[in-house]
């Protein structure tokens, strides 16, 4: 029997993730510090900043397999918090737990922030130098995972992500607050807008996790669409599909300091080893996100 642990199930990417698992015959443990009531997923209430209870929920589970997808994501805050340290701590706590308990495989989310900004980021040619304590403190838990897992004899794999979309983001990332703006018929400043950046639907991501765990790939793996597009382009499109082009006000905020004008993804190495690719266009799945938040309007009035 698989057994599998996810933390941040019920995160913008891990509550894709559970019937996926499911599919795959995967006895599924999720773990929240708020719990989601199912008749089918095993949830488990837990904070893993605190190292007694992670001891406690994997010694109790002892799981096969470890998905780790939990890690500090509030908007703006995340890049430069402290709390990325004890995210740090917490995870090497975890990973320890579940080698003691005779775990085989581990996945964990990583992030483009860990690479030196490039045209086009690749697993094995490109150079990582993070510019934030977010990318800095993702990249020294893959190192240490990478050595520590050599050493338990565990399987290990980090999956790259790279810039994420869908239902339930937070209101104040990218598209979901131009997505807001062009339903309130309010103005939306912005950037020039130029910027290019590699956006993937958060249930494609999710796919592409469940296909990881479930292979023997290892090492780091980016998770993307390998499709470039400017911030401009992309806001235009849902100003295409809801109306109020008008509403974008290009300019007329200041980019962030030293905003690389280009972030995309390499994605040979997973479709060439996993087979995977995203199953639709940014089109449609920018089709699915705006149905989601129209209903979410509604629902809120």
């Amino acid at each position: 029997m698989k057994t599998v642990l996810v933390t941040g199930a019920s995160g913008f990417i891990g509550r894709h993730t559970l019937s996926l698992l499911q599919a795959h015959r995967y006895e599924v443990h999720a773990v929240s510090s708020k719990v989601v009531p199912s008749t089918s997923i095993i949830w488990h209430r837990a904070n893993l900043l605190n190292p007694e209870e992670i001891r406690s929920l994997v010694s109790s589970i002892r799981p096969t397999h470890l998905l780790h997808l939990a890690w500090i994501a509030t908007p703006r805050v995340f890049w430069q918090s402290p709390e990325n340290l004890n995210w740090i701590e917490s995870s090497l706590k975890l990973v320890r737990a579940f080698a003691e308990c005779g775990g085989k495989r581990i996945v964990v989310a990583g992030s483009s922030a860990e690479y030196t900004p490039s045209t086009l980021c690749t697993e094995d040619s490109n150079s990582f130098l993070p510019a934030t304590l977010y990318g800095k403190s993702k990249r020294e838990l893959y190192l240490i995972l990478e050595s520590f897992s050599k050493q338990m004899n565990i399987e290990f794999a980090w999956g790259y992500l790279f810039y994420l979309f869908g239902p339930s983001e937070h209101p104040d990332r990218f598209i979901p607050a131009v997505i807001l703006g062009l339903l309130r018929q309010k103005e939306i400043p912005c950037t020039h807008g130029k910027q290019i950046r590699d956006y993937l639907y958060s249930a494609d991501a999710a796919s592409a996790f469940v296909e990881l765990l479930g292979s023997s790939l290892q090492g780091g793996i980016n998770i993307a669409s390998g499709q470039g597009i400017s911030l401009q382009e992309l806001a235009k499109k849902a100003a295409e599909k809801i109306g109020g082009m008008n509403l974008l006000k290009f300019g007329s905020l200041p980019p962030p300091a030293n905003d690389p004008p280009e972030i995309v993804a390499n994605i040979r190495r997973i479709k060439e080893h996993l087979k995977w690719q995203p199953c639709q266009t940014i089109d449609q799945r920018l089709d699915e996100t705006i149905a989601w938040w129209k209903e979410n309007l509604l629902r809120s009035v």
